[in-house]
C-alpha cells in the first residue's frame, strides 16, 4: 500500500468540526448498531485524522528524518476497544489516537503521541510510557549518571513553554539503590518519563494547528533522545 497522501483543500481547518462532531455523537451512542449506521462518518473522520497526521509528520520529518518514511495509517490505533479485561465493556474509543514513531505503535523506545478528542481532552506529547523493569533501571542510571544535563532538558525554555514539566506519575517512595538525599531523587521516582499539552476544539480547528503540534513535538526531543541513548 502507498503513502497516504493528503488530497484535501488546505483551505479547510485541520480536524474538521465534523470529525470533532463524529466523536461526540459516539460517546453518547457507544454500541456496534450506531456505529454501523454511521460509519460513513467514521471513514470521513479517519481520513481527516489522517490527512493531520500526514501534514505534521511532513513538518517532524525536518528535525526526526526516520519520520519521513512512517505510513500516517500505521500510527492509528483501532477505534475498537479492548474491552476482555475492562469493566467497561464500550466497544469504541471516543478519540482518534496515534504514536508516531519510526519504531512503529508498539517500539518500547521513546516516541511522540497525538490524541485528538472531542472537548478539551485532546494532547499532544510523547516519550515513555511506563517503560518495563530493564528499561526503567537504565533510564534512571542515566539521570543519576547526568543530572546536569537532564535537568536542562527540563529547564529549557521551549519544554517549559509547551509542557511546563513531567506528568507526575511517580512511587512514594525512593527507588532501590538510591540514597533519600540524592539531588535527583524526584526524577528518579518517576514511574514514566512523559509530557503532554493540552489543545482546545477551536485550537483544533485552527488553521496553525499542525504547525503549533510539530513544534509541540520538537521541544520533545532533546528529552526522547535522552531516554533513547539511556535505553539503548
Amino acid at each position: 500500500m502507498g503513502r497516504f497522501v493528503c488530497q484535501s483543500n488546505r483551505s479547510f481547518m485541520p480536524v474538521h468540526r465534523s470529525t470533532l462532531q463524529f466523536l461526540r455523537q459516539l460517546e453518547k451512542n457507544n454500541n456496534r448498531e450506531w456505529f454501523q449506521s454511521n460509519r460513513k462518518a467514521y471513514e470521513t473522520a479517519r481520513v481527516n485524522v489522517l490527512e493531520v497526521i500526514a501534514a505534521v509528520l511532513d513538518g517532524m520529518s525536518a528535525f526526526d528524518p526516520g519520520l519521513a518514511a512512517v505510513e500516517p495509517a500505521s500510527t492509528l490505533f483501532r477505534i475498537n476497544r479492548d474491552v476482555r479485561f475492562s469493566n467497561d465493556k464500550s466497544p469504541y474509543k471516543t478519540n482518534f489516537g496515534a504514536v508516531l514513531s519510526s519504531g512503529g505503535k508498539k517500539s518500547p523506545q521513546a516516541g511522540y503521541y497525538l490524541h485528538l478528542e472531542a472537548g478539551s481532552n485532546s494532547i499532544a506529547g510523547g516519550g515513555v510510557w511506563m517503560p518495563d523493569k530493564d528499561r526503567l533501571a537504565a533510564i534512571r542510571q542515566e539521570i543519576d549518571y547526568n543530572l546536569k544535563e537532564f535537568e536542562s532538558i527540563l529547564s529549557a525554555k521551549n519544554f517549559k513553554k509547551y509542557f511546563g514539566e513531567l506528568s507526575d506519575e511517580k512511587l512514594k517512595t525512593r527507588p532501590k539503590g538510591y540514597a533519600a538525599d540524592h539531588p535527583g531523587l524526584e526524577h528518579l521516582k518517576q514511574k514514566s518519563y512523559v509530557a503532554f499539552r493540552g489543545f482546545s476544539e477551536a485550537e483544533l480547528q485552527d488553521k496553525k494547528f499542525e504547525k503549533e503540534v510539530v513544534r509541540t513535538m520538537e521541544a520533545l526531543l532533546p528529552l526522547n533522545e535522552f531516554l533513547n541513548r539511556a535505553m539503548d
